[in-house]
């Protein structure tokens, strides 16, 4: 599959996936195309956890609520640290969202399906906070995302986007 192709087919999918693991090597690459996209003024804000072990796995769904991804048989959890680079502006967002997209795009292209999960645990409730405490990760990083991998027991459907027109212009903004 080519980049383009990637970028059509990519879809977030938040149904049920095949009780079939995902291989390491395949893990590896996805967060390898993660920690391959653009940081910032190469600050490198962004770190990544794999788990594949269906005990940690298991303690993790049980304090995301309500319930997502919980079928995977593996999840990538993106973890990033504020550090200030030009003009001491941070770009930690930018960093993890170029990693998110790369991996997404990634997850795509090995035949598996993900969706980007945020706002889901960095509500108010925190569960990015105990999801945290059982992967041991240290104070001075955040836990921003996770992206549960798998492969999909059905085709997601294809969201209804507006029209390229709507929102693509050359040279100026459209007058009205």
């Amino acid at each position: 599959m080519n980049v383009l192709d990637a970028i059509q087919s990519r879809r977030s999918y938040r149904g049920k996936y095949k009780n079939i693991p995902v291989p390491r090597e395949d893990l590896i690459k996805i967060m390898q195309a993660g920690l391959s996209a653009p940081s910032g003024c190469n600050k490198q804000t962004t770190s990544l956890i794999a788990v594949d072990d269906p005990a940690i796995l298991s303690k993790i769904h049980r304090v995301v609520d309500p319930p997502v991804g919980e079928t995977a048989p593996a999840a990538i959890f993106v973890l990033t640290q504020r550090i200030n680079a030009y003009r001491d502006k941070c770009f930690a967002v930018q960093d993890y969202s170029a990693a998110i997209q790369n991996m997404l795009l990634a997850v795509t292209d090995l035949g598996y399906r993900s969706c980007w999960y945020e706002g889901h645990i960095t509500d108010d409730d925190r569960i990015c906070d105990e999801i945290a405490r059982i992967l041991g990760v240290p104070e001075d990083y955040e836990l921003v995302c996770f992206l549960p991998v798998g492969i999909a027991e059905e085709e997601p459907l294809l969201p209804i986007k507006k029209a390229f027109e709507e929102r693509e212009w050359f040279n100026s903004f459209p007058r009205t």
